[in-house]
């Protein structure tokens, strides 16, 4: 939502007047040696004006050579010329760009203030600095520390600035803003930082052809930054295809489930109830997080078959021998459907066997004891448990303590004897009904899911995403 208007003019003036007290401060405080030597100063000034040359846009800001010239200006002039390099570097940019009124002064603001500031601490630091070129190399490199803390200095001022102008025209949070855009770029701003101090160190020694040399440097800077946003936008668009790919793979069975639980609301209740109990056994048993979240999406999708039938069936009032034939084939039915799902496989065959028996009189396959996957057979305790202390659709439900009495009854033929009374040990230590609230969207978090499916498999960012060593210093727009 937008702030009011009235904010955004109160912004708008706070930012002219701080913008034009700067300014005065500026020539108020300029001194004349900061303007010595003019062949420093107009090289100082022509790389600021080339910047809108080197300058690349990017999600998070510009990447361009602005700090480097700012830096070299607070190390080799003072405040007043960092801050006209500041200003000569955006203020070619926006215009190029065609940026509007209230970026035009965000930007001047951000550029010119926070680099006249940065000096002006520089300055009170170490002196006038204009005046110390001939200064012993060990007193430079002191220097040199010196000018990097102005660095940082004037990083922090120009985030702060532009994200206050987020801040009340776009209601983004300072912590959000300090998150996406400063922390990802600071060290490649601070590697710039640090190339433009040696450089400063260097003209000390050297003189101007150190910083004419440094010219082709920033030619070979543009060509090699313009390569890196150009993998990193194919690496944005890969991502954004894969979340979409991972999206749709979770979408459909969930779809499929939430669609069964539209026609039958009981099914998504009693799926969530069993994922809840299911995953609470596995971690019980010391299963790994990969086979948690098998135990718990098969829980989640176990009677994802019953999609599959007609409302006569899921809804009985008398059923034929061919609608048995349809309800013991759901195990199938829903295996197949999810088993399409790449990854799925495991979720698949859990779902396929959970109404095996231990004596291998169950369905489909007969399948006796360990042969039964471990999965199927905690989600068989799971669902019979469930379905008997819930009781929607089969008559009145059981106590808790009857339903236990009836596990216990039926492990060693239906159920595994050993996991039943782990389960008990559940019950008795969370309470009976512990996963009775479990809510299937929560239980299914398909937010998450989707994020986890959609990051590489390192579990790291790729090469490809990672942020480019160049400096991104942020203006509107």
């Amino acid at each position: 939502m937008r702030a009011p208007k009235i904010t955004e003019r109160h912004l708008w003036a706070a930012e002219a007047l701080l913008l034009a007290s700067a300014a005065a401060a500026a020539v108020w405080l300029a001194r004349p040696d900061e303007w010595h030597p003019l062949s420093l100063v107009a090289l100082l000034i022509a790389l600021a004006l080339a910047g809108e040359w080197f300058t690349v846009e990017s999600g998070a800001g510009v990447v361009s050579a602005s700090l480097a010239v700012m830096t070299l200006a607070m190390g080799l002039l003072g405040p007043t010329p960092a801050a006209v390099c500041g200003i000569a570097a955006i203020g070619l940019h926006s215009a190029v760009a065609g940026r509007t009124p209230d970026e035009w002064l965000n930007n001047l603001l951000a550029f010119g203030v926070a680099a006249f500031v940065a000096g002006l601490l520089v300055r009170a630091a170490a002196g006038d600095v204009a005046a110390a070129h001939g200064a012993h190399l060990a007193q430079g490199l002191i220097f040199g520390l010196v000018l990097l803390a102005g660095v940082v200095v004037l990083l922090i001022l120009n985030f702060a600035l532009f994200a206050v102008d987020l801040m009340v025209k776009e209601g983004r949070s300072f912590a959000r803003l300090w998150g996406e855009l400063f922390v990802p770029t600071l060290s490649g701003e601070l590697a710039v930082g640090v190339i433009a101090v040696i450089l400063v160190l260097a003209y000390r020694s050297v003189g101007l052809p150190a910083l004419l040399a440094a010219i082709p440097i920033l030619v070979i800077f543009r060509q090699l930054t313009v390569a890196l946003m150009r993998s990193e936008r194919r690496a944005e668009q890969l991502d954004a295809r894969t979340r979409q790919l991972a999206s749709f793979q979770w979408a459909v069975p969930s779809t499929f489930m939430e669609g069964l639980g539209l026609r039958d609301p009981t099914e998504t209740r009693h799926g969530a109830a069993v994922a809840s109990y299911a995953k609470a056994i596995a971690i019980e048993l010391g299963c790994d997080e990969d086979e948690q979240e098998v135990v718990h999406l098969a829980g989640l999708l176990h009677d994802i078959g019953k999609f599959t039938w007609s409302d006569r069936v899921l809804h009985p009032t008398q059923l034929s021998d061919a609608d048995w034939e349809v309800i013991r084939r759901h195990p199938q039915d829903g295996a197949m459907m999810v088993g399409k799902f790449d990854g799925f496989g495991p979720v698949a065959d859990a779902i396929l066997y959970h109404h095996e028996r231990m004596d291998g009189g169950g369905y489909p396959a007969g399948l006796i004891g360990s042969e039964i996957p471990l999965a199927s057979r905690i989600i068989a305790i799971c669902s019979t448990y469930d379905t008997m202390i819930a009781r929607e659709t089969y008559g009145p439900p059981m106590s808790p303590e009857d339903a236990i009495a009836e596990l216990r009854k039926i492990a060693g033929t239906q159920l595994d004897a050993e996991l039943v009374e782990t389960f008990i040990a559940l019950l008795e230590r969370n309470g009976p009904t512990f996963g009775q609230d479990a809510d299937y969207r929560t239980e299914l978090a398909f937010e998450s899911r989707v994020r986890k499916m959609a990051e590489p498999a390192s579990g790291e960012p790729s090469s490809l995403t990672r942020t480019p060593v160049a400096l991104r210093l942020r203006h509107r727009g």
